[in-house]
């Protein structure tokens, strides 16, 4: 028997039982379309966090002092008094893998213009920093080198900033406002960034000479922040940063860092590694709809065969080969799960616009997922229908043309 009249049988077969039929699919679609979904939901959400983390500075290292042991008691790092200006010297000098370093200080209080005031800090920086933190002044400039070499009162302020102490659309660029009784004269005003972990917009920016001398008086820095040249050079640049601080700090081979390095690419790798688990976890969960639709399939092919006994007994007492009985449950089987998969798929896809339209999550759909949940509904009907289209082929025609 060819393979055209095994499909029309199978067809015929299907068309004769249309409602048992979908039923039986209706849970390799719901699999489907919940693999489809929640894979979406979970490649959004790692999506979303990636671009968060590349708007902060995907390349970004962050250099800060390290706890350290007096007495036994284990002290504040930001106490420690490790970095000085000449590592941050050393690293804008030596370095090969950082394209930008710039130091930080911070200190918090409150800014005051004419009779606005707003709580916020004042975060000492160098010119570096703007392309560090992927930061453009929208109106006015940044201060410059000779603002920080003079320790110049000179700010560059964030759009909170602005809205907070203007509020009444005033230009603020050339005003002045005060910082715990110091005056800055704004220079500039930040493009807005919006909200990720924290408001990118409430931030103010000074000379870190000014910060140091006018409002910490302190020689130390608080950390530094720096940038490598690719994010694939992260790793290198980290390891050059070790080794010059290291060697600045006179520490022996025996010592621990008197510092810590964080980067960007490490926070990416640990909530990717996260997502990735949650996305796991869903998509398993949703895949189990995909195993109770394969038992719904072995089931209802047992009772197809149960139902057609005599007609298997025909069959093959006409000439129809065990292969070919086979071969005709075996393709039901498959039409059912393909034909599923099939709805799985666009009522998946359409969950997830669904879902970004109203609930307003981060959706991604990738080709892979389609491919990868119609390809496991394939395998699920084959699998499934395999054993009772092997027990039809396995008949005995004269049983089963005696069969009741």
């Amino acid at each position: 028997m060819n393979g055209t009249n095994l499909f029309k049988i199978a067809f015929r077969a299907l068309a004769n039982n249309k409602l048992r039929a979908f039923l039986t699919m209706l849970g390799i679609i719901i699999g489907v379309a919940s693999v489809i979904t929640m894979l979406a939901i979970g490649q959004g959400s790692k999506k979303s966090i990636q671009a968060q983390i590349s708007e902060m500075g995907s390349n970004m290292i962050m250099i800060h002092p390290g706890a350290d042991m007096r007495g036994g008691v284990r002290q504040d790092p930001s106490a420690m008094q490790t970095l000085k200006l000449t590592d941050y010297e050393a690293l804008r000098n030596e370095t090969n893998f950082l394209a930008a370093v710039s130091p930080n200080v911070s200190s918090s209080g409150q800014l005051i213009a004419g009779n606005n005031n707003y709580p916020s800090s004042v975060s000492g920086v160098g010119t570096d920093y703007l392309e560090i933190r992927q930061l453009t002044v929208e109106n006015g400039t940044m201060f410059t080198e000779t603002d920080i070499q003079t320790s110049a009162k000179v700010c560059v302020i964030g759009k909170t900033i602005q809205d907070n102490l203007f509020p009444n659309g005033e230009d603020p660029v050339g005003r002045i406002i005060r910082f715990n009784q110091v005056p800055f004269r704004v220079t500039g005003v930040l493009k807005a960034k919006g909200y990720n972990s924290m408001d990118q917009d409430d931030v103010v920016l000074a000379p870190y000479t000014t910060v140091m001398k006018r409002l910490l008086a302190q020689t130390y820095l608080q950390g530094i922040f720096a940038s490598a040249l690719t994010e694939d050079m992260t790793d290198n640049a980290t390891e050059e940063i070790t080794g010059i601080l290291r060697r600045n700090h006179k520490l022996k081979d025996s010592d621990d860092d008197d510092f810590t390095i964080r980067s960007q690419q490490e926070l990416s790798s640990m909530l990717n590694t996260t997502t990735d688990l949650m996305t796991t976890l869903l998509a398993c969960i949703a895949g189990i709809s995909l195993v109770v639709g394969g038992i719904g399939i072995m089931n209802i092919m047992y009772v197809s065969v149960t139902e057609r006994t005599r007609e298997i007994g025909l069959r093959m007492s006409v000439g129809a080969r065990g292969v070919d009985i086979l071969s005709q449950f075996l393709i039901e089987a498959i039409l059912i799960s393909i034909t599923g998969g099939l709805i799985g798929v666009i009522i998946g896809c359409g969950a997830s616009w669904i879902v970004k339209s109203a609930a307003h999550w981060p959706i991604y759909i990738q080709a892979w997922s389609v491919f990868l949940s119609f390809a496991v509904c394939t395998v699920t009907g084959v699998f499934f229908g395999w054993y009772p289209a092997k027990k039809a082929a396995d008949l005995d025609p004269i049983e089963a043309i005696r069969y009741e």
